[in-house]
Parts: C-alpha cells; structure tokens; sequence
C-alpha cells in the first residue's frame, strides 16, 4: 500500500460556511483551522495547501467562556518606542468583530508561507450577510 500525497493541482476545493453565533471563540477556531488545513479530510499532507475556503458570519455573536471578554487583552505595536497598546476583547468587539476569530485562527495556523496562503482562505463577516452567495457553500455547525 502506496502513502498518498497530494499534488497542488489536484485539490478539489470547497467553500464552507460557519455562523459563528452563541459559538465559543476557540472551540469555532479550531475546527475553522482545520479546515483552512485540510485536516477534517483523508487526503491531507502536510506540505500541501489542501484545504477549503471558510467564510464565517455572525462574527459579532461569537462568545467567549468565563470573564475572557474582560480580561483577555490583545496587544498592538506601532513599531515606537511606547507604541505598545493594549484592548481588551470586549473592546475589540465593538471595534471590529471579525479580528477576535481571525486572531484565533492565525494562532493556530503554521507561520509561515503555507499558514500566510492558508489564511488567505478565511473570510469573516461581522452580520449575516456575505457576498459568496454563488459558491454554494456548505453550513457546518458548531456545537
């Protein structure tokens, strides 16, 4: 018995489609990362973008487990000196929605070329509405 390994131009990619409302924010990240991965399917490997486009909405009714929407800060740097800023996610939220999962996300994807292309797959709204209608993409649900 041979081991598969993908080839680039054989993918077969797909579109998925996660409402993110009354989710947890990381229990949706992981299984959003495995999808931008190709690991939820039996021809992953590892060095290969196999992987489907994700679009995820709702993104402003995701929640967070405990007291992590008062306590969990996230950090941005200008570059300065004293350019260091710190928000907390219930700031973030009402700011912008879809940076808490794609931060989320981007933690759990590879840094590198492959995790850069594999992020680029992820798409996230703050409502209801998205623009990829014409994909036909699948609902998954998030329990």
């Amino acid at each position: 018995m041979k081991t598969y390994l993908a080839k680039v131009g054989e993918v077969q990619r797909e579109y998925l489609l996660f409402d993110a409302s009354e989710a947890p924010v990381g229990r949706l990240a992981v299984i959003i990362a495995n999808a931008l991965r190709g690991k939820d399917k039996p021809t992953y490997t590892p060095h290969v973008d196999t992987g489907a486009f994700v679009i995820v909405i709702n993104a402003e009714k995701a929640v967070f487990t405990g007291s992590k929407s008062e306590n969990k800060v996230y950090v941005d740097y200008t570059g300065y000196r004293s350019g260091r800023k710190e928000y907390t996610a219930k700031e973030i939220r009402e700011k912008d929605p879809a940076r808490l999962i794609k931060s989320a996300v981007w933690g759990m994807l590879p840094h590198g070329r492959l995790g850069r292309q594999q992020f680029a797959k992820l798409k996230v709204y703050a409502g209801s509405e998205h623009p990829h209608a014409a994909q036909n993409p699948r609902k998954v649900t998030v329990k």
